[in-house]
């Protein structure tokens, strides 16, 4: 029996449900999956079932209950440090903190007008002046890691910081955003995971249907 139950929403749409997913599947911890589809057949109680927050994703290890991508994160690396989750020298863990924070509370206008939707492409739709700066800190970022660490992920080797931004290399793919090469080739990287393309594949096998996410300006 698997140590840990993860619980998440659609695939499809669920960004944050991909973080500690992702982050679990490339690490090889074990864990069992149980998907609740959003905003659909009460939805809300059977999340609230795991946690009073009422939101997804949620780490059940035990009698210890996790809710928020970052903190699950977190949580995984401390209990797995033989799994480098998070670089061993200091300074690149600050750094890989300070990001993964930034991508947690930021990037709003990204968040709101590109919304994930891995079986779908809107080229450019959503693509104002806010989420344009968006797109270029992030770009920024990214490049500035990759030269920074040797790449090639973010802080060298996968670690969690990777999976904070992975549901935005998917954005990139569904919107056909242009990036500067560096950019590009760490997305493709992301999405060329094995885990990634297992939960495209998932996705791709979903039969739900979110209107609020399947419009072409993100919304």
């Amino acid at each position: 029996m698997a140590q840990y139950k993860l619980v998440i929403g659609n695939k499809a749409y669920s960004s944050w449900s991909l973080r500690p997913w992702l982050l679990m599947k490339q690490a090889g911890l074990a864990f069992e999956e149980i998907r609740i589809p959003l905003y659909q057949d009460g939805h809300d109680t059977k999340i609230r079932k795991f946690t009073p927050a009422g939101r997804l994703p949620v780490l059940i290890d035990g009698a210890i209950t996790v809710w928020d991508s970052l903190a699950i994160c977190e949580y995984l690396a401390e209990r797995h440090a033989g799994k480098k989750l998070w670089p061993d020298d200091a300074a690149a863990r600050a750094h890989g903190r300070a990001i993964s924070a930034e991508m947690h509370a930021g990037f709003t206008a990204l968040r709101s007008k590109l919304s994930m939707n891995v079986r779908r492409v809107f080229p450019r739709a959503g693509v104002n002046a806010e989420v344009a700066a968006d797109i270029a800190r992030i770009c920024t970022l990214w490049e500035d890691a990759l030269q920074r660490y040797g790449g090639p992920f973010l802080l060298g080797s996968l670690s969690v910081a990777d999976a904070m931004y992975a549901p935005v290399a998917t954005r990139f793919k569904t919107y056909a955003v242009a990036l500067p090469d560096g950019a590009q080739a760490y997305a493709d990287r992301v999405l060329a995971l094995p885990a990634m393309r297992d939960w495209y594949a998932a996705a791709a096998a979903e039969t739900e249907m979110l209107p609020r996410y399947e419009q072409q300006d993100g919304a």
